[in-house]
Parts: C-alpha cells; structure tokens; sequence
C-alpha cells in the first residue's frame, strides 16, 4: 500500500469538502496519514512518505523546519500532489510558488463548465474525455505555469462556458512538472465533497497520486 503524508491545515478559508477528501484518499487505496499539526508536519516527513499532499491547504500553513523539510523532501526525489486550495497557500514562501508554477488569483461563483482536457497521455488525465464537464469554482491563475518548459499543462478550461472568468484563453487547470528529483501535480478542482463522490475525479486523483509516487507504472 502506498503510504501518503495529507496536509490541511487551514489558516485562511476552509473547505468543508475536506473530511470528505481525506476519506475518499483511504477508499481509494492510500494508506493516509493525517495531519493538520505543522510540527507532526515536519517530523513525518522525515518517514519519506511516497507522497505528500496538500489538499485545500490555504494560509501560511508550515512552520520554518516544514518549508525546509518539504523543499528537501521533493528536491530529493519525492512526490507532491496539491489540490485545489493548495494554491492558495504559503504566499509568502518563493519556493512554494515556484514548486506550484502558478498561485491563485481569485474565482467566480461555483458553477458548471468545461475541462478542455489537452494531455490525455497522462495517467490522471487519460480516462477523461477531451471536454470533461464539471461543476467547481474555476480558480483564476496570476500566470501560466507553461511558461516553465518543464511544466506539462495537462487540461484548462473553456473559459466560454462559465461567468466570470479573467485569466484568459490559455486558462491552467491541470499540470505537472518535476522538481529537482521530484514529481508535482496540481489540480485545481475539488472545491466540494460531491466531486469526490464522482468516479471521474476519484480516477483523477488517485493516478495523480501515483503519477507523484512514482507507483503509476
């Protein structure tokens, strides 16, 4: 079983999707270790978990022995998953929007629209059809993480089919990249606990997982 480190701790807003989420990554597999303690944080990291996970982490969220820790652990070779809010997170850190790629800027209203899924050569992506349609909050980026040539943006969004959206027409949702010797992946979606209930997303975010864990073949 894969052995995974999930990290949501919250020192701005906070997903009631959440427990759900942290459910759903044990039904689907994973043996979880939680944590929303900074210090059990820095100290399980230490145990090289396959992977690590921030799920709608937001806020600045690590103390200064987890920013070390982190940045050793993936540069080293380990595998990073961050789900949606985990954007939202450690603005004050440099690394942390450089291992992202891009950070959150605001979104519409929850509501329907369409996955315009580019990479479907991907294992977190490969099950989706080439439009995907979902309902989420459509997260706005302040750039394009494919200005990094490292960067595969796996799928964005169709910014006609929704309101409210101002990022433009290369419009990031889904990528990957490596960092140092490590894996990352960023979804931008599962702001509700009903999309962890969707068999599309749970496929989606148990093969990213091992994508990051290098479990995925």
């Amino acid at each position: 079983m894969v052995e995974i480190l999930v990290y949501t701790r919250t020192a701005e807003y906070r997903h009631a999707s959440i427990p759900r989420a942290v459910e759903v990554l044990g039904e689907l597999g994973f043996a979880v270790r939680h944590t929303e303690d900074p210090d059990e944080f820095a100290g399980a990291l230490g145990a090289r978990p396959r992977a690590v996970v921030f799920l709608s982490t937001s806020g600045e969220v690590l103390t200064d022995a987890g920013r070390e820790g982190l940045a050793a652990y993936v540069d080293g070779g380990g595998g990073f998953v961050g789900v949606h809010a985990a954007a939202c997170t450690e603005y004050g850190w440099p690394y942390f929007g450089e291992l992202l790629g891009a950070r959150f800027a605001g979104h519409p209203a929850y509501q329907p629209g369409r996955v315009l899924v580019a990479d479907r050569s991907h294992p977190a992506t490969r099950h989706l059809p080439s439009v995907w349609e979902c309902t989420d909050e459509w997260y706005d980026f302040d750039a394009d993480p494919a200005r990094d040539p490292a960067v595969r943006v796996l799928a964005r969004a169709d910014e006609s089919s929704y309101s409210g959206a101002r990022t433009g027409p290369a419009h990031p949702l889904i990528w990957c990249r490596s960092q140092g010797a490590g894996r990352v992946f960023y979804t931008s979606l599962g702001h509700a606990s009903s999309a962890y209930e969707d068999p599309a997303f749970r496929t989606h975010l148990a093969a990213a997982v091992t994508w990051a864990a290098r479990v995925d073949s």
